[in-house]
């Protein structure tokens, strides 16, 4: 079921997009000893930025031609980085749609065409405080926080309200929700699969919490996840003056083959375990899998 977002359209451009704290001379305090700060993101496939309704090429070990129908993911956790090392927490903004509690959703599909189970609504950036100073460094996580990832998305504030994001109390939200048709598993009108959403054909990237001790699927865990899944993304060296946050499904899916999909599993990665689509995926995201460490940092996230 995907509930539609209960907050009026305030759509953003994907492009670059510039932010309001500098590394050099920081500007006017928002507040007395606060300053604005913008974090912008851009989603990409292989380069290119992404669209609904746009196809792409040269994807995964097939090289295939692939179609989003959805890309939206999470982030809490959003520090700058001062030029001492220090990490300093950027307070969001409580707007009402995309932000709330130190959550963040950054939406890149606008609900048309094969993105049509989605909304028309869309955000590509971060918005928030810090106390005024020079930062040179960014860190984030791609992520819920356990305390806010496993309650009831029909009564949650916004951005925790969409159940197109949710799995179930038990294992909670989809930190990244990314699905597509691609040349060997076209779209098709049949019933989603039982175990995520998206269609039953087609190659999907569901990255959230897995192992998570409760008496049912409805039941909240009380602690941590076996898998946690949550990704952190650091950039040393960051101007929000000047830089966005690229996020490229294509370098996660570059190990994968999309055009198949493992016998007896959900369609492509939805991060459960023993899924021979996943290793590749989660190995991108920098996360382990099935108890094999992750062979280096993430590669979804860089910097332009």
């Amino acid at each position: 079921m995907n509930v539609p977002h209960r907050i009026p359209l305030a759509g953003l451009a994907t492009a670059t997009l510039l932010a309001a704290c500098s590394t050099a001379t920081p500007p006017a305090a928002s507040s007395a000893g606060a300053q604005a700060v913008t974090l912008q993101f851009a989603a990409q496939v292989n380069g290119q930025a992404f669209a609904c309704g746009q196809s792409y090429g040269g994807v995964g070990t097939t090289r295939s031609t692939i179609t989003p129908s959805d890309y939206r993911f999470y982030v809490s956790e959003v520090q700058l980085i001062d030029a001492s090392g220090r990490a300093v927490p950027v307070t969001l903004a409580q707007d009402g749609t995309w932000q709330r509690d130190g959550v963040a959703l950054l939406d890149f599909e606008n609900g048309s065409g094969p993105c049509r189970n989605g909304t028309a609504a869309m955000n590509s950036s971060v918005r928030g405080t810090v106390p005024a100073g020079r930062y040179t460094g960014l860190r984030f996580t791609v992520g819920v926080p356990f305390a806010a990832n496993h309650g009831d998305p029909t009564t949650a504030p916004s951005p925790l309200n969409l159940t197109a994001m949710f799995w179930n109390w038990q294992g909670g939200y989809k930190f990244i929700k990314f699905d597509t048709a691609t040349t060997g598993q076209p779209a098709t009108t049949a019933a989603p699969h039982p175990q995520g959403g998206g269609n039953a054909s087609g190659f999907s990237v569901h990255l959230g919490s897995t192992l998570c001790a409760s008496p049912s699927r409805t039941q909240a865990p009380q602690a941590a996840c076996g898998n946690p899944n949550r990704v952190t993304v650091q950039f040393d060296n960051f101007d929000v003056s000047t830089q966005t946050v690229v996020a490229d499904i294509g370098r996660v899916l570059a190990g994968a083959n999309v055009d198949v999909n493992a016998a007896g599993s959900s369609p492509g990665c939805m991060s459960f375990p023993k899924d021979a689509d996943c290793p590749p995926v989660m190995g991108a995201l920098g996360l382990a899998y099935d108890g094999v460490p992750a062979p280096g940092p993430q590669r979804m996230f860089s910097v332009r």
